[in-house]
Parts: C-alpha cells; structure tokens; sequence
C-alpha cells in the first residue's frame, strides 16, 4: 500500500476534535481511527503496541543492526482534524499533473482553489494535488503525518538489508484542540529524542514555536431601564470595546508574521449586565510574551481605575517556544537537514507561528522538533497536498532513520 492509498483511506476517518467534552479522546471517531491503525500496525508486524483508554497509540519498529550504541528515535502524528470545519464525509479528488490556473472544488457552490487567492499553488505545477469538494477540510493535518510514518516503517520491513536502531512511532488525540501531549506517556514512548510529522509545505524544518496563553477578561456591568440610565447604568458591552481597541492594532495576527508575536481576540461575548473577551497571546519571545501578559494585567487596572471593580482577569499559559529545550541537541536538526538533502529536498528551517505536540514533549523532556508533512492551508475547504510532497516526507523518515543507524 503507498502513501496515498493510506492518506485515502484515512481522510474517511471523523476524527474532529471537540474542546468542550472534556473527554480524552475529545470525541469517538478518534478511538475508532486508532484501533483501525492498530490492527494495521500488526498485520505490518510492528511490535510493543499499545493503545490505551485515552487514544494514545504507540508501536516499535526492533533493530536489525548489530550495532548496540544506536539512539531510538521517534516519529510522531496526531488523530484529530481541526474544530473549525467539519472532517465528516470527506470526499478527496485527485487533480493529476496540476497545468495552473484555478481549480474548482464544487461548482454548485461556486468554490475554487484559485492561484489569485492561494499563490503558494504555482508552486506546484505539474504536480499530482489532492484536494477537497469543497464541503470539508482535507485533512492532511495530520493524517498525511501519520501515512508517511507508517509507509517508512512499512517500507524499511519490505528491505530487511536496510540496517536501522530501534525506532517508535506513536499516534495521539487532540492536538488541534491543544491536548496531544498532555496525556502522553513519555517514559512510556522511551526515546532518545522524536520528530512530529505536522508541519506544512515541503522542507519545513521547525525546531521554534510561540510561546502562548490564553487570556479571558470579564466585565460586570449593571443593567437600568435605559430611558433612567443616567449615572446608573454600566454597560460592559461598552467597556470590554473600549478595552478592545486600547490593545495596538497592528499587533493581531493579520498584520504580523515570522517571529512576530501578536493579540488575538477569538471571542467577544455580552450583554450589558456581563461581557467576556477572550484572546490569546503569541511571541516567539520569552521576554516580550511576559511583556504582552503584563500589558493586558496594566490595561485591566487602567479599566478598573476608570470603572472601579468591572473587569477581572484569568490569565493561563498555554505552552513555550521549544528552542530551548531543542538548542542543547541540536544533531537532532542536523539529521533531519542532512536527511532532507538526501530525498533531494531543500530544507526550510522556519518558526512555527503556532503551536505544536512537539512544543510540549520537548519540555516533558523528549525533544521534538517539527519536519512538514507536505500539507498546505490546513483547516479550511481550501486545503490540499502534493503527492509528490507526502512521498519526499516518507522519504525523509527513513533517510532519518538510516542515518541515525549510519553515525551510531
């Protein structure tokens, strides 16, 4: 079976998460995946599988070198598609020998993956592109991640005369909703250092991510008849504006980019008795995301001095920029560099202007950087994947592995 028969195959999965169940995994479908790839990680032989009550599936691919100082690496995928649109009844369509122009996803609908809109498309002329009907997300993110982690070990099986260490693989819920990494075992995945295959478009190396929180700040007014509301009534609908646009405007995500961290208001809820916003807080910067934690808490009394006692503040982080867990190890960047020039791919080294599982394994002390999965526009109608992408990615996994073998 290729990489794309299994990316096929997979993209049928519903594995949305959830972020209101409270649940791990967030929703069913993703324990449905994970016993379908358990029962093919068997059938390929792997061995030490495991899956337990919360989605978290691991599998080890033994040795067959006789060396004995060779580290365990591993590689690592999520589950679940993203909240934001739906992944039931996904319906891909692969578009051969992609000649430019504008691709039509669903003409009843009138929705197009235009290189006008999309111009990271030129890109990939004469490429093979699998794309959606335009009605769901593809779901590359991460199921691309986790066909090429299989097809490796699949094909590193077929060609036993490849020598190779012990290598784990492992496959975990939630990620999207920001939960991969906080119920997995890493004592239990026992590796010297992993990669997650999550990352964009070809060559994408990340081994730097933000650094985030979550802020919630809530105003409390008071609600009066407004034909008697002089000196009487408070309406934080108006406050928790006036607090909104006191943030600087350049600094939100559709203004910044590369190591530009930002304010992002993702919820504006109220009434004028009681309104709520939530942001979240992104810099790649340890000491300018304390920073921008600290001009929310000044604003906030700025408010309360204005208005005494209305807005209150929960502040939460969310996790940290992985570097410096990562630059004490930096062979680890090496391999995947050299592994990449090897499948003939040029590598990118990048900041994800994001989150990722990695992020967190690295401070759980599994070091984790990020290689792409060849994916691009990711949680939307418009996203897609090169064939050719997912096949220098499987490419990559095993020039990793062998060269891991290779300077043991």
């Amino acid at each position: 079976m290729t990489v794309i028969d299994r990316f096929l195959q997979y993209v049928k999965f519903d594995t949305q998460s959830d972020e209101l169940t409270n649940l791990t995994p967030s929703t069913p479908g993703q324990m449905i995946f994970a016993q379908h790839l358990r029962s093919e990680l068997e059938a390929l032989g792997l061995e030490e599988i495991t899956l337990d009550d919360n989605g978290y599936l691991m599998a080890t691919l033994p040795a067959n070198t006789d060396k004995t100082n060779v580290p365990t690496v591993g590689f690592i995928a999520h589950l679940d598609t993203s909240p934001d649109l739906t992944g039931r009844h996904v319906s891909p369509r692969i578009v051969e020998s992609y000649e430019g122009g504008d691709i039509v996803l669903n003409s009843e609908k009138g929705i197009v993956l235009s290189p006008s809109e999309f111009p990271e498309l030129n890109n990939y002329r004469g490429q093979d592109l699998i794309v959606t009907d335009g009605n769901t997300l593809l779901g590359a993110d991460d199921k691309a991640g986790i066909a090429e982690i299989i097809t490796a070990v699949s094909n590193l099986i077929k060609h036993p005369e490849i020598k190779h260490g012990k290598v784990r693989i492992a496959f975990n819920p939630d990620e999207e909703i920001g939960l991969g990494a906080h119920k997995f075992d890493v004592e239990q995945f026992n590796a010297d250092w992993a990669y997650t295959m999550d990352g964009g478009e070809i060559g994408e190396l990340e081994f730097e991510n933000f650094n985030a929180a979550v802020a919630k700040v809530t105003f409390a007014g008071r609600n009066v008849h407004p034909g008697y509301a002089k000196h009487k009534m408070i309406n934080s609908i108006r406050i928790a504006n006036q607090f909104a646009i006191m943030l600087p405007r350049w600094e939100t995500p559709e203004h910044t980019e590369e190591y530009e961290g930002f304010y992002h208001l993702i919820s504006f809820e109220g009434t004028v008795e009681q309104t709520t916003l939530t942001y979240i807080i992104r810099d790649h910067d340890r000491d300018r995301f304390e920073r921008r934690k600290k001009e929310i808490e000044h604003l906030v009394r700025k408010v309360n001095h204005e208005f005494p006692g209305v807005a209150s503040l929960e502040i939460k982080d969310q996790y940290y920029n992985m570097r410096e867990k990562i630059e004490p190890v930096m062979h680890i960047i090496d391999i995947a560099e050299e592994a990449m020039r090897l499948a003939d791919v040029t590598p990118k080294v990048v900041p994800i202007r994001g989150g990722t599982d990695g992020a967190q394994l690295s401070f759980k002390g599994l070091p984790c950087p990020n290689i792409f999965a060849g994916g691009l526009n990711f949680h939307g109608r418009y996203e897609f994947v090169p064939v050719q992408s997912m096949e220098k990615a499987t490419q990559v996994i095993e020039e990793i592995i062998k060269l891991v073998e290779k300077q043991a």
